[in-house]
């Protein structure tokens, strides 16, 4: 029998082959990705990354057996102490000053994104929460292992890489894989229905959000 995550990742094909075909992705892999659009990445997905520990704590508390919020919040707090412990490394290595940190404003995708994480929060079941939130998991790890023979010879790139293609990276995701499927196989049709469209959506923002470092988005009226 199809899983629902088969379905999900079928459905996004044309989706996720944009995100590995993005020139920020083969910039990183090649060593040609402008410094300044890592730069402005890191900041802004040190803000996304931000607000994904507190969705995925709020799935904590909407799950409905004491196993399942533990795991949920161990998913919080690991993206608090792995993820954002490399944004903390990156920011220092790109000079990133206490200055920039206070002023620092996130760019329309970054926020549309979190936005959109949270209205799924606000009013979703455990199950649409991970849908929601999967993609950041699944598209970094594929990403992680199409990119484990680059050689970008960009000390910073290096470690990006090294960091999704990972072992533990990799537990993370299969498991909540595995959550999903479980979930979806006791959802209604309807509930499944906007499980495909969260886990569409924000796809389509994964790739938005390379697309928004490649070029370093600004809000159209600056002052």
């Amino acid at each position: 029998m199809t899983k629902f995550t088969e379905v999900l990742r079928h459905e996004a094909e044309l989706i996720w082959q944009a995100n590995f075909e993005h020139p920020f992705i083969k910039g990183i892999a090649n060593g040609n990705l402008e410094l300044e659009s890592f730069r402005y990445y890191v900041l802004q997905d040190s803000y996304y990354l931000s607000h994904f520990a507190r969705i995925q704590a709020i799935g904590a508390a909407r799950a409905s057996d004491l196993f399942t919020t533990s795991r949920m919040a161990a998913h919080s707090l690991g993206t608090y102490e792995a993820e954002l412990g490399l944004h903390e490394n990156f920011l220092k290595q790109l000079r990133v000053s206490k200055q920039e940190l206070d002023e620092f404003v996130p760019s329309p995708t970054a926020y549309a994104y979190t936005s959109h994480l949270y209205r799924v929060a606000a009013s979703g079941s455990l199950a649409e929460i991970i849908a929601a939130i999967l993609p950041c998991y699944w598209i970094y790890y594929e990403i992680g292992q199409l990119l484990q023979e680059a050689t970008p010879n960009v000390q910073i790139y290096q470690e990006w890489i090294n960091a999704y293609g990972g072992e533990w990276f990799s537990g993370l995701v299969n498991e909540q894989l595995s959550r999903l499927n479980e979930l979806a196989s006791e959802a209604s049709k309807s509930e499944q229905e906007k499980m495909k469209q969260h886990f569409i959506i924000s796809s389509q923002y994964e790739f938005m959000f390379w697309d928004m470092a490649y070029n370093q988005e600004k809000w159209p009226v600056t002052f």
